[in-house]
């Protein structure tokens, strides 16, 4: 299954985990990960989560979200269709950088596009081709934490 986690996902653990919520989703997105590292699942990449995570201002946080680049089975450059595509789906309220996520993530045919972005998934259900989901609601679609 091919996944595509936003640069809210790769944030999440840096978030307050005194939360319940965001605890129960950074569990969930760790959970991801892992099935990415067992080769259950793959990752995409892209240059907009690249150029997001360069403007991280936590150099921690950013170096330990690029390794993740390696990790990735697909990378997504830019290019005209990706732009033109963004700006229609801008037309339905996403903002430009999470309509060029969600155009990267469709570009390559993700099974799904994973976001901690609660906005973004409602604005997003707009997209026929994107299955859009914060990470619990995966995990709990996807069984991905049982043997």
């Amino acid at each position: 299954m091919l996944l595509y986690l936003d640069n809210c996902c790769f944030n999440r653990p840096y978030d307050d985990q005194t939360h319940a919520n965001i605890f129960l989703e950074t569990q969930a997105k760790l959970l991801i990960q892992e099935s990415i590292l067992t080769g259950q699942h793959k990752l995409i990449w892209s240059y907009i989560l690249q150029f997001e995570n360069e403007q991280n201002p936590y150099i921690a946080h950013q170096q330990e979200i690029k390794k993740w680049r390696s990790q990735a089975s697909q990378l997504v450059c830019a290019s005209e269709w990706i732009v033109s595509t963004a700006k229609n789906y801008q037309r339905y309220g996403l903002h430009s950088k999470d309509a060029l996520h969600c155009t990267c993530a469709v570009a390559v045919n993700a099974d799904y596009f994973i976001t901690t972005d609660k906005q973004l998934i409602k604005k997003a259900q707009v997209i026929a081709e994107l299955k859009t989901v914060n990470p619990l609601t995966f995990i709990q679609e996807e069984h991905v934490y049982e043997n």
